[in-house]
């Protein structure tokens, strides 16, 4: 009998009890971009559009479970990866990937929080490091996060090509590296390589400030691979739907922060 089945994309995250960053930030991307999606609960978090309140991290035997499960019945194109809290759990899910392969990864290193505050302990970043970055077919720190993968500072456009060259000696197949936090005037660059494509993706700069961005852009990569699209293609395209989703975004809580408008932001 043909397999008819359509691909389904996996997010490995946290969730998010204000709906917009995490793993309903993921599912909003995955259904905007019509692939069916699937989650494996790594964290769950009592947030708003405030601050997060309390953080519960699941037995991983659990969560291996989810893994399984879905792995077992249904054709995977693509996995992203985002809120990985301890090494016993990027154990879990890198030992998950390396049973299963895969045949995309998107991983959202989430190492830094809003306020600057690190989220992760040291043995978390040294298994992130040596077990998810050579999985990775692609990582997407924000300046902070590659500051700490990299142990090297970023402050200008050389220092970011030189992270950017850094990750990929760590075994990263392809980075983009997210320039929100660089000051680069009225445009956010976002750089890409992957070792035979080299591009900046520019875009302007909102005034405003936005709640599941770094989320939704994994999320958009990974759906996008999973339409059959090459890794830059995916990546480009994702960084316009950002952008999109950023200029109808909405204040749906008592806080600052804009949540993306991700049905808005669809391809028409």
């Amino acid at each position: 009998m043909q397999d008819n089945r359509p691909y389904s994309a996996l997010t490995i995250a946290g969730s998010d009890s204000g709906g917009g960053a995490g793993l309903q930030a993921d599912l909003k991307t995955f259904a905007a971009h019509r692939v069916h999606g699937l989650t494996a609960v790594a964290a769950l978090t009592a947030q708003h559009t405030r601050g997060v309140t309390a953080v519960h991290v699941p037995d991983v035997g659990f969560l291996r479970a989810q893994l399984d499960a879905c792995f077992d019945d249904f054709d995977i194109g693509a996995v992203k990866i985002g809120m990985l809290a301890t090494a016993e759990v990027i154990g879990c899910v890198a030992d998950a990937l390396e049973a299963h392969r895969p045949p995309h990864v998107v991983l959202d290193p989430v190492m830094v929080a809003t306020s600057g505050a690190k989220l992760l302990a040291d043995d978390a970043l040294h298994a992130l490091r040596r077990r998810l970055l050579p999985l990775a077919s692609i990582v997407t720190p924000n300046i902070p996060e590659a500051e700490l993968l990299t142990g090297q500072a970023i402050a200008n456009a050389d220092d970011a090509v030189a992270a950017i060259a850094a990750l990929r000696a760590m075994g990263a197949r392809a980075v983009l590296l997210k320039g929100g936090h660089l000051d680069e005037g009225e445009t956010v660059i976002d750089r890409y390589d992957d070792g035979v494509v080299d591009a900046e993706f520019i875009h302007d700069r909102l005034a405003l400030e936005g709640h599941g961005t770094g989320c939704t852009l994994a999320s958009s990569i990974a759906a996008n691979l999973c339409r059959g699209m090459s890794m830059p293609a995916a990546v480009e395209a994702a960084t316009d739907y950002i952008e999109r989703a950023l200029r109808g975004g909405y204040r749906p809580g008592r806080g600052d922060v804009v949540v993306l408008d991700h049905f808005g932001a669809a391809a028409r």
